[in-house]
């Protein structure tokens, strides 16, 4: 009896119900995908044609669509035939990473987090100040909002002659700094992140986000797997908490440790990429101890192609993730509780570059009796419904499906 959450970054099924609040009315990442794949706008060099996630499908991905919007997204209207499938809707006041991924592990955020104006620079200037002389760098570069790939496009060169750190934030509660790995140093860049991460605390923001790249200007810049988040830890148990204070095993695939500031995230495995993450997640659960509890983030949907706007890259990733499911499915055990689900949207219809507030799928499966989910009003049913299945004692919140 083991359990399994794997969570697809960003891949939403349309609007939340408060998704007005955010500028998000109508964004829908599955459904605006799988209508550009139907109407030959997502056709590409490395794919073409109708979405087709048969896997997926299968275990309800088109009826989880159905139960947010009405409807199921074209070439995804195939009813459900090996688990049971609904949709959530998030009660956090974020639509970011941590607040999605603590709420499906048991604790919604209530509070709001601390925000950089859109305004040139973002930064205040004492924050600045107190970095570059507590890092002993000559300055900062960027100190805006931008888009990652882009501003290291504009600044790398510049940053590799200066020694000067690009620093950047999003819609997000995040401070972002990007650092070439050879001329500035991976290593550095860590520790400046973690100078950052102590004095914005007072600021209530959510990560420091290390952002290494290697490259040349002739050749270009690109982001390495070494990326590391800063975050700040959840204000109360999680289920991965719970589960290591019954001393359960516990695997987080991907960045889960970074986000849950590594409290309870048990043997940790990175992948590169998200083919990276599925063979670490299978490695994951081979030696996983029966009662335990695996927790994956599968990262390609959002940084590669939902920030990036890009609907063949997005439709290509999620056909190439389907197509791999059945290796997992096969190596579950009758007893063990598979649930698929995600943290937030990021429709790559949408404008601009950021998150969209959106219901997320929650697909269950071999969990040995059949459960009713609907439409559920918060990502904490997940972690109740694992701690019922392993039989630990419930989150705060939460109501086991």
């Amino acid at each position: 009896m083991r359990a399994l959450i794997l969570v697809m970054d960003s891949v939403g099924i349309g609007a939340a119900p408060d998704a007005a609040r955010y500028g998000d009315e109508g964004a829908d990442t599955v459904g605006h995908i799988a209508e550009a794949c139907m109407a030959g706008t997502a056709n590409s060099a490395i794919r073409e044609g109708p979405l087709r996630l048969p896997n997926l499908v299968a275990l309800g991905l088109g009826e989880a669509c159905r139960l947010a919007t009405g409807r199921a997204p074209p070439g995804l209207d195939v009813p459900a035939t090996t688990s049971q499938s609904g949709c959530a809707s998030e009660i956090s006041k974020g639509k970011d990473t941590p607040s999605g991924h603590w709420e499906i592990a048991g604790v919604p955020v209530p509070f709001d987090w601390g925000y950089f104006p859109r305004t040139v620079p973002c930064f205040p200037g004492d924050l600045v100040q107190r970095l570059c002389a507590e890092a002993v760098l000559p300055g900062i570069l960027g100190n805006c909002h931008a888009s990652g790939t882009q501003i290291i496009a504009d600044l790398g060169e510049r940053h590799m002659r200066s020694g000067e750190p690009i620093c950047y934030t999003s819609a997000d509660s995040v401070f972002q700094i990007a650092a070439h790995e050879d001329s500035f140093g991976l290593q550095r860049l860590y520790d400046v992140c973690l100078m950052a991460r102590r004095m914005v605390d007072p600021l209530n923001i959510g990560r420091i986000i290390a952002r290494p790249f290697v490259g040349t200007p002739d050749t270009g810049f690109k982001r390495t797997g070494h990326r590391r988040d800063f975050s700040v830890p959840p204000p109360e148990r999680t289920i991965l908490d719970i589960a290591e204070s019954d001393g359960r095993d516990i695997v987080s695939i991907g960045k889960i440790d970074d986000i849950f500031a590594h409290r309870g995230t048990g043997r940790n495995t990175r992948g590169d990429g998200n083919d990276g993450l599925f063979d670490a997640t299978l490695d994951g659960l081979a030696g996983l101890a029966d009662g335990g509890l695996l927790f994956a983030n599968f990262i390609d949907f959002d940084t590669n192609y939902g920030h990036r706007r890009d609907v063949a890259g997005y439709a290509a990733a999620l056909e190439a993730f389907d197509a791999r499911l059945p290796q997992l499915l096969d190596r579950l055990r009758s007893d063990d509780l598979l649930i698929v689900t995600a943290d937030h949207g990021c429709d790559p219809t949408w404008s601009g570059t950021d998150h969209t507030r959106e219901q997320v799928p929650v697909l269950v499966t071999n969990a040995g009796r059949s459960c009713r989910i609907g439409r559920r009003t918060g990502f904490a049913d997940i972690g109740a419904t694992v701690a019922g299945h392993l039989e630990l004692p419930a989150p705060l919140h939460g109501t086991s499906f």
